[in-house]
């Protein structure tokens, strides 16, 4: 039961690490993936949806994988974004080890860190997350209010949720929550089963 423990800090699972082949951002690669970890036997479809549909992220500033696992999303924003600064945020120390040495094994730089590692003042040009939703509905809302606040001035989060773990309700949720922070959020897209939702926060006026 690989995925009990992803949301783990110290997964208490063996590790028997494997390799694995996906195609991210074009490039071929063979990355290391272990048990305690999210999807550790492959690419997830709903993390493969999401990768699908975003557009290229900025090339400048400070980028945010929230909830990386072993890393496809943060390894395709840097592979697209080489000048950008990605970070890597998780909670579980098996998947933050794993980002890093994938990483490498990418010839990129992401910075891979627990949640209190990230400067508190840093603010994200883009985040891209499939969300751990099965942490239950309380810490999820609590994990997005952690961080969508910290979207820049027309910046955007980019979520993949499937329709069956409540995809239109927390659509609804973040809507109701976050209106008066300046925040907005669409349904970008629906494949397989799963929604695509971007926040935004806009950008100020230009002046006149």
């Amino acid at each position: 039961m690989a995925g009990e423990h992803y949301f783990s800090a110290r997964p208490s699972s063996e590790e028997r690490p494997r390799t694995i082949r996906v195609t991210l951002a074009g490039r071929s690669l063979e990355l290391t993936t272990a048990n305690g970890v999210f999807s550790a036997e492959r690419l997830d479809a709903g993390t493969a949806v999401l990768l699908s549909h975003v557009p290229a992220p900025p090339s400048s500033g400070a980028l945010l994988d929230l909830g990386c696992g072993w890393g496809p999303i943060a390894i395709a924003m840097a592979l697209r974004s080489p000048e950008a600064d990605v970070w890597a945020v998780d909670v579980n120390e098996r998947a933050l080890a794993l980002t890093a040495a994938n990483a490498r094994i990418a010839g990129i730089s992401i910075k891979s860190a627990y949640p209190q590692g990230i400067p508190a003042d840093l603010r994200f040009a883009t985040i891209w997350s499939n969300p751990p939703v099965r942490i239950g509905k309380e810490a999820l809302h609590e994990l997005l209010e952690s961080w969508l606040p910290r979207l820049e001035p027309g910046g955007e989060a980019w979520l993949v949720v499937a329709k069956q773990l409540g995809a239109d309700s927390l659509q609804s949720w973040i809507a109701d929550r976050f209106a008066r922070d300046g925040l907005g959020v669409e349904r970008a897209a629906t494949e397989r089963g799963y929604r695509v939702l971007v926040v935004s926060r806009s950008a100020p006026a230009s002046p006149r």
